[in-house]
């Protein structure tokens, strides 16, 4: 029986390179292309051991049992909904732009990746949870935070240095993460219900 992992693993017909493939290799300079680990298949490790660690926890097992995708069209999202968002945002050149910051990261974010895989499974539920939100409740959550950062700052004095810290973190959490990750929340919930 073949693992997932070495499922991908190609019959070596041509001497293997080491040199990684970049997802901007069109405008990649010479000097920019940098070596992978791999092993002597030519896979890259890091990558085959992200696949291993999601094959490990039993992450698409947990998808199913999370009830994710079947909570994702009862909501009206179903892939061939997505397909367009996606093709939309690939010629707005966004997916571009994402796989530049990840390779900028260079392959200190490729480690990361398994440690998302271990935290995958505790997320399932709360996105499951999150798709039965209705958009226009996300959007009083935004506006309702930017209140509850503004109640901070008028109540908590700002005498010592700890309490001018809890305005700061109060009014970055509740005043800009929470609204902005709420208002993105609900424009793709509302985008995707529409479609």
């Amino acid at each position: 029986m073949v693992s997932t992992a070495t499922a991908f693993a190609p019959a070596p017909q041509h001497p293997v390179s080491n040199v990684a493939l970049h997802a901007t290799a069109s405008r990649a300079s010479k000097t920019g292309a940098t070596t992978s680990k791999v092993d002597s298949t030519g896979n890259n490790i890091a990558v085959k051991d992200f696949l291993e660690a999601a094959e490990n926890t039993r992450l698409l097992t947990k998808v199913a049992q999370s009830g994710l995708l079947s909570k994702s069209a009862e909501a009206g999202i179903t892939l061939s909904k997505i397909e367009p968002v996606i093709i939309a945002a690939s010629k707005a050149g966004v997916l571009d732009e994402v796989l530049i910051l990840t390779e900028a990261a260079g392959p200190e974010i490729v480690p990361l990746l398994p440690t998302v895989i271990n935290l995958a499974p505790q997320a399932l539920p709360l996105l499951a949870l999150g798709l039965d939100i209705p958009p226009a409740l996300l959007q009083i959550a935004a506006v309702g935070s930017i209140g509850a950062a503004y109640g901070v700052t008028q109540v908590v004095p700002d005498d010592t240095i700890a309490q001018v810290a809890i305005q700061t973190l109060a009014v970055a959490l509740l005043g800009v993460a929470a609204p902005a990750a709420s208002l993105v929340g609900a424009t793709v919930l509302g985008k995707l219900r529409s479609l």
